[in-house]
C-alpha cells in the first residue's frame, strides 16, 4: 500500500445498536475493495472485523476492528465498533480519532436506544453522521418508518441521497437522486446495472434531488448563487455542498444497503471516497498545553496511540494516529507521558488481524506497530521538535461492579497482571484494589461487559475467578455534639505511660463557625479556640481539629500524637467499621505527668476518648448517592419509574427527547448492584442509563439497624 497525502485520507467510525449489520457491512466494504476475496459471516465466524475467540464464543462484537481500504485515489480508514452500550469505550475511542461517523440502522427497528447514545455522543464531539439503512431485503423491513423516526429525532436536516424501489424479501434497487439513477442488482449482489430512473418513480426522484440540491447549496455561499442563478447544481458541486454541510453538522445524509447480499455496499464506497470531509476539514486537535496540533504533513511528528491488543503469536499490537508530522520506519520518538525512548519497527496499515507493511504514514493516517518497550493506551510519542499530549478521550463512569477472586489464590498476582493488561486494552474496565472494603473490584459498562472479562480470563489466560456482590463503601457521621475525656495510665517499671485527654466533637458542615460555649448534663463549657486546622480527608469529607488548651495543661508537642490518634478511629467507624468524616474535635483540656508523658501515651488518650465521645454523639451512617439518567421508551416510563421507586430513588425529573422518555433520579449505590440486568429485563434491552457519584447521604433509620446487626454478625463470626 502506498502512502497517501493527508488530503486523500478518509477516517470513518461505524456504529449502530447490535444486529444492525455493522460487520457484514465492513466484510462487503472489504470484499468490494479488493481486500479480501470472499465475504465471511457472523454466523460462521470469519469476518475479518470480528476475529478475537470471545467474539466467536458469542457472535458479537467486543472490541473495535479497524480496516483501511484504497478506492479510487483515496484511503478510507474504517473503525467497527461494537453496538453493545456495555462496550460504549470502544465507541468513544474511535469518534475521538475518526472525523465522520456511519451509523447503521436496521430497517426493522430504525432509531433503537443504542443508536440514540451513539448519536448523543457524535453531537457532544461535533461528528458528521452519515445514515445507512441495512437490511431492507428483510421481510419486516420499513424504510418509511426509519425515515419518519430519523426525521423526529434529527429534523429536517435529514436528506435522503437513495430511497429504495421494493423493500423486504424482494429487495434489489435503489434509486440514486445524486446521480439520477437506478442501481439494481442481481440476487447475489455485488455490480449493479445502472439505469435511467423509471417514469413511475421520475416525480418524486425529482422532488428528492431538489431537496438535496437545496440543502446542498444552504452550507456555501458561491454555491447558493450558482443555484439561483442556473437552478440546479453539478454532481461535483452537490458534492462539494454535501462535504460542507457535514462539516458544520448541518446535514445528514441517507444511504441504503442490504449488507447481507452486497447490494448498494460499491455505491456507497464511492460516496464515502468523494464526499466524507478531509481530515483538514475538522476542528483540529489541541494538546494539553491548549496548543492547536494541525495535521501537517511536513510538521514534527506526534502519535496517538489509541488502542491496544494482545494477538497470539504477535504480542502486543499498538495502533496510533499520526496527529502531526510523517512515521517512517526506524523513526526514534520519545514518549511524551512517560520519558522512554521508542524506535518504531515496522509500521502496517490494518484490516482487522491482517496487516500489511507499508514504510510510512502522512499526517491524519491511522496505523500500527508491534513490539513497542513502554508505551500504553492513551500515550503520545513524539519526534524531534514536537512537544504534544494529548488526552481528549473522556471515557463514561462505570455502572456496574463486582469484587473479583482468583479461585486459586495462586493466581492472585497473575490475574492481577492480567486485569491491567486488560484495563489497556479497554480503559472502561476499571480495577481497583479497594484498601477500605479489603477488595478488589472491577467495574465496567454492564454485566456482559463484566461477563466478557471473565470470559477471556478463565478461557484465554486460564485463570478460574469468581464474582460476588462488592461492599458498599459507607462512611459514618454524627448528628449532634458530646464530650469525653480519657486517661491512660501505665506503670511497668521505670518509666510508665501517662496521657490524659479532654475533648468535644461536633458535626462539622462547610462555613460552620466556630463555638464558644457548649453545655453537657447541665454543665458549660466554655472554649477559645487557639488553633484551628482543617485536613481533608482522602475518602471525602473533612476533620476539624481545634486545640483549645488554655494553661499549659498539656505540651503543644503532644497534640500531633493526639490528631494521630484521632485520625486512626476516623478510618474504622464505631458503627460498621467504615471510614468517618465530618467531625470537629475541640481538644481543651488534659494532664500530662513530667516524666511518663510521651507520644504513645497522648495517641491512645487521644484515640479512646475520640471514640467514646463518638458513641455518645448520636452516630449515623452515611451511603453513598449517585446521579442516574435513565434513557427509556415511552411506553417503558411507567416500569421503569415504580423499579426506582423501589430501589429508594428520589426522582428528580423527566423529560422527552423524541420518542426516548429521560428520567433522572438519585439513588442509593446499594441499589444499583444489578441495575443493568434488571433494565434490560425490564425493557426488552430498549433502555440504557448513566450514573455518576453525587453525595454521601444519611441512610434511613431501618437500613442503619439492618446494617448495625450485619455487621455485629461479621463481628461475632471473627471473634
Amino acid at each position: 500500500m502506498k502512502m497517501y497525502p493527508t488530503n486523500q485520507i478518509r477516517n470513518i467510525a461505524i456504529l449502530g445498536s447490535s444486529g444492525s449489520g455493522k460487520t457484514t457491512l465492513a466484510e462487503s466494504m472489504l470484499y468490494e475493495a479488493g481486500v479480501i476475496q470472499r465475504r465471511g459471516t457472523v454466523e460462521a465466524g470469519n469476518t475479518v472485523s470480528d476475529y478475537f475467540p470471545v467474539e466467536k464464543e458469542y457472535g458479537y462484537s467486543v472490541f473495535s476492528s479497524i480496516f483501511s481500504v484504497e478506492w479510487k485515489d483515496r484511503k478510507l480508514n474504517f473503525i467497527d465498533c461494537p453496538g453493545s452500550d456495555d462496550f460504549i469505550g470502544n465507541i468513544v475511542t474511535s469518534l475521538n480519532v475518526t472525523d465522520t461517523a456511519l451509523m447503521v440502522l436496521n430497517a426493522q427497528y430504525g432509531m433503537e436506544v443504542a443508536t440514540m447514545n451513539q448519536l448523543r455522543y457524535t453531537r457532544n464531539l461535533k461528528k458528521p453522521v452519515i445514515f445507512i439503512v441495512n437490511q431492507l431485503d428483510h421481510p419486516k423491513a420499513d424504510f418509511d418508518n426509519v425515515i419518519s423516526q430519523l426525521k423526529s429525532n434529527v429534523g429536517e436536516k435529514v436528506v435522503l441521497v437513495q430511497y429504495p424501489i421494493n423493500v423486504g424479501e424482494g429487495f434489489n434497487s435503489v434509486v440514486d437522486v445524486l446521480t439520477g439513477k437506478m442501481y439494481r442488482w442481481k440476487p447475489e449482489g455485488g455490480v449493479p446495472e445502472v439505469l435511467d430512473i423509471p417514469d413511475s418513480e421520475k416525480d418524486r426522484a425529482e422532488e428528492l434531488h431538489k431537496r438535496l440540491v437545496e440543502a446542498a447549496a444552504e452550507n456555501d455561499e458561491s454555491l447558493m448563487e450558482k443555484y439561483f442563478e442556473q437552478g440546479t447544481l453539478t454532481q461535483d458541486e452537490m458534492r462539494m455542498g454535501i462535504r460542507f454541510g457535514l462539516v458544520h453538522n448541518d446535514i445528514y445524509p441517507v444511504f441504503c444497503v442490504s449488507a447481507g447480499r452486497d447490494m448498494c455496499v460499491r455505491r456507497t464506497l464511492e460516496f464515502l471516497g468523494n464526499v466524507v470531509p478531509y481530515v483538514a476539514d475538522m476542528e483540529p486537535p489541541i494538546n494539553t498545553n491548549g496548543e492547536v496540533v494541525k495535521p501537517d504533513a511536513n510538521g514534527p511528528t506526534s502519535l496517538f496511540f489509541f488502542k491496544t491488543t494482545v494477538e497470539p503469536h504477535v504480542g502486543e499490537v499498538s495502533y496510533f494516529k499520526v496527529m502531526s508530522g510523517t512515521i517512517r520506519e526506524g523513526d526514534d520518538l520519545v514518549n511524551a507521558d512517560r520519558g522512554s525512548k521508542e524506535r518504531i519497527g515496522q509500521i502496517f496499515s490494518v484490516a482487522g488481524q491482517q496487516r500489511t507493511k507499508v514504510d510510512d504514514l502522512a499526517a491524519g493516517d491511522i496505523g500500527a506497530t508491534v513490539k513497542l518497550k513502554d508505551v500504553r493506551t492513551g500515550n503520545t510519542l513524539n519526534g524531534k521538535g514536537a512537544e504534544n499530549k494529548f488526552d481528549f478521550i473522556k471515557y463514561p463512569d462505570p455502572k456496574f461492579r463486582r469484587a473479583i477472586k482468583a479461585v486459586n489464590e495462586k493466581d492472585t498476582e497473575k490475574m492481577n497482571e492480567a486485569l491491567m493488561r486488560m484495563h489497556g486494552e479497554d480503559p472502561t474496565w476499571v480495577v481497583e484494589n479497594s484498601k477500605e472494603l479489603k477488595q478488589l473490584i472491577v467495574s465496567g459498562q454492564g454485566e456482559f461487559h463484566l461477563k466478557t472479562l471473565k470470559w477471556r480470563l478463565e478461557n484465554n489466560d486460564k485463570i478460574q475467578i469468581t464474582f460476588s456482590e462488592p461492599k458498599i463503601p459507607y462512611r459514618e457521621t454524627i448528628t449532634k455534639a458530646a464530650r469525653a475525656d480519657y486517661r491512660h495510665k501505665k506503670q511497668s517499671g521505670g518509666a510508665g505511660q501517662f496521657g490524659e485527654v479532654h475533648l468535644i466533637v461536633e458535626p462539622y458542615y462547610e462555613g460552620m463557625p466556630p463555638a464558644e460555649t457548649y453545655r453537657f448534663g447541665g454543665q458549660e463549657f466554655k472554649v477559645q479556640s487557639r488553633d484551628v486546622q482543617t485536613y481533608d480527608l482522602e475518602w471525602g469529607g473533612k476533620l476539624v481539629f481545634v486545640n483549645s488548651i488554655v494553661g499549659g495543661a498539656i505540651d503543644a508537642r503532644f497534640l500531633p500524637a493526639i490528631l494521630k490518634g484521632i485520625m486512626s478511629r476516623l478510618e474504622q467507624g464505631p458503627l460498621t467499621g467504615s471510614y468517618a468524616r465530618d467531625v470537629r474535635v475541640v481538644v481543651y483540656d488534659g494532664k500530662m505527668h513530667p516524666v511518663d508523658s510521651n507520644e504513645i501515651s497522648f495517641m491512645l488518650a487521644g484515640r479512646n476518648a475520640f471514640s467514646t465521645a463518638f458513641k455518645d454523639a448520636a452516630p449515623k451512617i452515611l451511603e453513598p448517592i449517585y446521579d442516574v439518567t435513565v434513557f427509556v421508551p415511552s411506553d417503558k416510563m411507567g416500569d421503569v419509574m415504580s423499579d426506582l421507586q423501589n430501589r429508594r430513588a428520589m426522582i428528580m425529573g423527566m423529560e422527552s427527547d423524541k420518542d426516548i422518555d429521560v428520567l433522572k433520579a438519585k439513588v442509593p449505590l446499594k441499589e444499583m448492584s444489578s441495575y443493568s440486568i434488571s433494565l434490560s429485563s425490564l425493557t426488552g434491552g430498549r433502555a440504557s442509563f448513566t450514573m455518576k457519584f453525587s453525595s454521601y447521604e444519611l441512610v434511613p433509620s431501618d437500613v442503619q439497624d439492618k446494617l448495625l446487626k450485619e455487621y455485629e454478625a461479621t463481628q461475632t463470626e471473627e471473634a
